[in-house]
């Protein structure tokens, strides 16, 4: 079949590789233009520019993919059908109904639930145990096209947003292989409607939704640690009992902590835990299991522990106390 690809990061990336494994033909690769990024502001392509170019497929970086000039010289390449993941940009009627075989979109959710552009983050913080993936026909309200395939998995204890992130991108190479075999067996075949009555969004987080507090229950505490790596992160500020050291820090993975503890004073005081260290929620200890110094690199817990000497007394403080 001959498909234009439409994508951006790096979750399109698998289904790009598998689509041409699989023997179709990528007509255009369409993305979003080069953009500064990094501290140096280097103008970088996207990821699937990035690999569209190796693959010497054509590219197509449109400030405005609705634009005339734009449209006209996507339909010269007279894709049968048009596939977008992760993209970033609303796709017009014009082009709606340029494709004989139509637009599918690769969401990674189990739609209707997580509409919007932070599903996978949300799934996590939500704490829900089970989400996947679903192929749908593309229209012009977001993400409530006809559902043609989905994929279900469960999602880990202490699994990151980041983690699952990279999973769904895998398991959607079968969705969208099972979509292409379902519409060359069928171009018309119209997908199964959406339930509007279990419609839940997930809107996209902001850099604020990284400041964590502890006086929430620890099991929610920490889905929404493993929900906001690697961004915006779960930020707060290490400050030892001793005043020497008062850190901006990133907890990147924890879990609630399932053994007896020695009770801490308060929300956010570090105890000790065998010959271990948790963290005190409202209700029981929080385990951190992966921790970011501000400046520094990803580390153990219990090398952050043994790297600054960490002792009964010290705690977490959210950054809105600074």
């Amino acid at each position: 079949m001959r498909i234009l690809f439409l994508g951006s990061s790096d979750f399109a990336i698998p289904t790009f590789r598998s689509i041409l494994e699989d023997g179709h033909e990528i007509v255009a690769a369409v993305t979003q233009p080069d953009k500064a990024r990094g501290r140096g502001k280097k103008t970088t392509p996207t990821p699937v520019k990035a690999h569209a170019e190796k693959a010497e497929v054509p590219v197509i970086t449109p400030a405005d993919i609705n634009a005339s000039d734009v449209v006209a010289e996507i339909k010269s390449y007279e894709a049968e059908l048009a596939y977008v993941a992760a993209f970033g940009q609303k796709i017009g009627r014009e082009l709606l109904d340029a494709f004989p075989v139509g637009i599918v979109n690769l969401h990674a959710s189990l739609l209707p639930a997580l509409r919007g552009a932070g599903p996978i983050q949300r799934a996590v913080i939500n704490g829900d145990r089970e989400t996947g993936v679903t192929v749908f026909r593309l229209v012009e309200k977001m993400d409530a096209g006809p559902i043609l395939v989905q994929r279900h998995t469960e999602i880990h204890t202490g699994e990151t947003a980041e983690e699952l992130h990279d999973r769904l991108a895998r398991i959607g190479c079968d969705a969208v292989r099972a979509t292409i075999e379902l519409l060359t067996a069928d171009p018309t075949t119209p997908g199964e409607p959406q339930d509007s009555t279990m419609v839940t969004l997930a809107p996209k987080l902001k850099k604020e939704d990284g400041h964590i507090t502890f006086d929430e229950p620890v099991a929610k505490l920490a889905d929404r640690i493993c929900g906001l790596w690697s961004w915006p992160g779960a930020r707060c500020r290490y400050r030892s009992a001793d005043g020497s050291r008062d850190e901006l820090v990133t907890l990147a993975r924890a879990v609630p902590y399932e053994g007896k503890a020695i009770p801490a004073a308060s929300p956010g005081d570090l105890g000790r835990v065998t010959d271990m260290m948790a963290v005190q929620g409202v209700d029981r200890e929080l385990s951190v299991l992966e921790i970011k110094p501000a400046g520094g690199k990803l580390m153990a817990w219990r090398d952050f522990l043994n790297g600054r000497h960490v002792k009964p007394g010290d705690r977490f403080v959210p950054v809105e106390a600074e």
